[in-house]
């Protein structure tokens, strides 16, 4: 795909996304490889953190529910994420976390078919996702169980005793990017719904949640979507389920009602059913300015660009002879997300020496050097300087220090 004729400079300068950094607030002297785990900070959210507090907040106080329409941001702000995951509006809304989410989920699809006790889900799954339907299953009792499926081969593990199959659609360490459209239609052969994890996939590529006939999705809006730190989640639900749709999170901002005050629960019968407690208004409006971003912007231009940058810093490494020490555990370009995984026993520590360098990505254990590419301000002159300061760490053995071994709470 990246023919190494062109240099870094060329293929910036044919790039039609390359203005697109100017939106963010990036550091000097810094290349982001690590925007799959936190985004950077659009200059529009920055703008909106301020409006949102000492205007909105400061000056219209409790007004500003009805002036700036804080009621409604949970679905105005579903609705824009929902043209980036390939939905119709009022299919997703916006709050809590993912964790959260996935509880509110998986306990309505249970519901919705009493006569299966199985959830399905990968054993590599990200770790929460299994927490949460362990946690479920406590709630449940013996009854109820989880089955373990092997992410290479789902279609043939499929049963029709599983009420719900949990799939995050791009592994977190490997990227490897499952077939939605493919696997969600084996599972409804079987009668079985789906719920898709979009933590690495919304706003890295195009997803076609509508079009692949998804039951229900989640995901974090503080990756790819750039929405800040601890920023609210959002929830997908297909509009044919939503009349039959029961979350037992019960609060009151999901009643049909929520300002009559009635000491009776009536859920709402849109996928507004989802929200619980107050939203967290601060956050969510920031999040809505940082989605901006998107304005003008395909997904599919997106997706390739990430593509030729994944492959451009591949064929860099091999240049610089890294691919002999680090080993690539991703899987092919068409069949992965937005990042590459490497293998080094002493991963960690090249990290830790490659930051150092001012070049951030991420470490995940047990020895996985985990490099992401978000394509919106990340330019090929940066893949070229990270692979550039990569190659002299490892040869030099930069990281054999003790300083860059130490293990921090957040790796």
């Amino acid at each position: 795909m990246i023919n190494k004729v062109f240099s870094a400079k060329q293929l910036d300068e044919k790039d039609p996304l390359f203005n697109k950094a100017e939106a963010f607030s990036l550091p000097n002297d810094t290349i982001y490889l690590d925007g799959n785990s936190l985004g950077p900070l659009p200059i529009n959210a920055e703008k909106r953190a301020s409006e949102v507090v000492k205007e909105q907040w400061g000056e219209g106080l409790i007004t500003s529910w009805n002036k700036h329409q804080w009621i409604s941001l949970p679905q105005q702000v579903g609705d824009k994420i929902g043209t980036l995951v390939g939905a119709k509006q009022g299919q997703v809304i916006c709050c809590d976390s993912i964790s959260i989410n996935l509880f509110k989920v998986l306990s309505a699809a249970l519901k919705m078919h009493p006569e299966r006790k199985v959830i399905a889900t990968t054993r590599n799954n990200f770790p929460t996702d299994i927490y949460m339907v362990q946690g479920l299953l406590d709630l449940l009792g013996d009854e109820y169980s989880i089955r373990y499926i092997d992410e290479n081969h789902v279609g043939a593990q499929l049963t029709d005793d599983i009420a719900v199959l949990m799939l995050t659609q791009v592994n977190f360490r490997s990227g490897l990017k499952l077939d939605m459209k493919d696997i969600t239609e084996q599972a409804h052969n079987k009668g079985i719904l789906t719920l898709w994890d979009l933590a690495h996939s919304a706003g890295a590529f195009p997803v076609q949640l509508d079009e692949c006939n998804v039951d229900f999705a989640v995901g974090c809006t503080y990756k790819y979507l750039n929405g800040g730190p601890g920023a609210p989640a959002f929830i997908y639900v297909a509009r044919r389920h939503q009349a039959a749709y029961k979350q037992p999170l019960s609060g009151w901002m999901g009643h049909s009602s929520p300002f009559s005050f009635s000491p009776d629960y009536v859920p709402d019968t849109s996928v507004k059913q989802n929200l619980c407690g107050t939203p967290g208004i601060i956050g969510m409006s920031i999040l809505d300015a940082a989605l901006d971003v998107f304005d003008g912007v395909s997904l599919k231009a997106i997706d390739e660009k990430s593509k030729k940058l994944q492959a451009f810093f591949i064929a860099e490494a091999k240049r610089a002879n890294l691919l002999e020490e680090l080993k690539v555990v991703s899987p092919p370009l068409d069949n992965r997300g937005s990042q590459i995984a490497f293998a080094h026993e002493d991963a960690y520590a090249i990290c830790q020496a490659w930051i150092a360098q001012g070049v951030i990505a991420d470490f995940r254990a047990p020895n996985i050097l985990r490099v992401g590419f978000a394509p919106l301000y990340l330019s090929f002159a940066d893949v070229e300087k990270a692979v550039s300061s990569l190659a002299t760490i490892i040869k030099e053995k930069h990281y054999d220090q003790d300083i860059f071994k130490q293990r921090q709470s957040v790796t």
